[in-house]
């Protein structure tokens, strides 16, 4: 009977101790689980009202920690789409931030020099300046991106992340190699063609081609055969299918050959 009685005593215990953190809980009209629910909401604001005023760099910032605090929410893919989508258009303007500077152009300067000599590329020095030529004068003023970018491919999810500096600009869908064929280790991209031809075991298949597995754009690494290409295939990407190479949307690699040079660094792991 004694032993029945200690029970029903550490029950009742028990139910008062919840009884006093509901109340302490709810105690001035909030709850710390309503504060907990409501603190994304709160944070999605910000980003929105950071994004209104023009600090895309700021608006990214909260996304990103949002990614970092609940990466169990339903929501994360649309945080983690924003976020690049606001890296990728702070990228192309005229902003200046922490990895770019202005740099104002000198006679005898061209588009090619200026993008050797800041280890960039002459295409997106036009997209950053909303330039639709190459023409420039001398004395004018242009936004210049001062960090290295590198590429860093994951197998095992099939992403491709592009760094600019240690910041994480955007991640892309890719396919690689099928039967975990794609390299791994770290190669350096040697070469960068627009609407390349695929030399398909003897045979020569013309850009445009359906049957033109390079998409719109390759680029090569320092590994004769292995490259990052686009595709005719975009209901694959997300897998291992290919011969080894990346595989890209063909509006993604056409958006990173407009931003890697020659020279890049791509990273790729199991």
């Amino acid at each position: 009977m004694k032993k029945y009685l200690l029970l029903a005593v550490a029950g009742a215990l028990a139910a008062v101790l919840i009884l006093v953190a509901v109340v302490k809980t709810h105690k001035g009209g909030g709850s710390e689980t309503r504060r907990i629910s409501e603190k994304p909401s709160v944070m999605l604001s910000q980003a929105r009202g950071l994004e209104k005023k023009g600090d895309l760099s700021g608006a990214s910032a909260v996304y990103q920690e949002l990614i970092a605090e609940y990466p169990n929410s339903p929501e994360v893919v649309s945080w983690q789409k924003k976020a690049d989508e606001l890296n990728i258009q702070l990228l192309f303007s005229p902003i200046i931030t922490a990895n770019s500077a202005a740099y104002v152009i000198k006679p005898g300067d061209n588009l090619i020099k200026i993008a050797k000599q800041f280890k960039t590329t002459p295409e997106l020095i036009m997209k950053s300046n909303n330039m639709t030529g190459d023409r420039i004068m001398p004395g004018r003023k242009i936004k210049v991106c001062t960090s290295p970018f590198s590429v860093f491919v994951d197998k095992s999810q099939n992403i491709l992340i592009l760094k600019n500096g240690e910041e994480i600009v955007k991640t892309y869908l890719v396919s690689t190699g099928a039967d975990n064929s794609s390299p791994v280790g770290t190669f350096k991209i040697v070469n960068k063609i627009v609407n390349p031809t695929w030399f398909k075991s003897g045979a020569v298949v013309p850009p445009g081609s359906p049957e033109n597995v390079l998409g719109t754009r390759w680029m090569g690494f320092d590994i004769s055969g292995y490259g990052i290409h686009g595709t005719t295939e975009p209901g694959e990407l997300g897998r291992q299918v290919t011969q080894g190479c990346v595989r890209m949307a063909n509006s993604d690699v056409e958006e990173l050959y407009t931003i890697i040079p020659v020279g890049t660094e791509v990273v790729i792991v199991d």
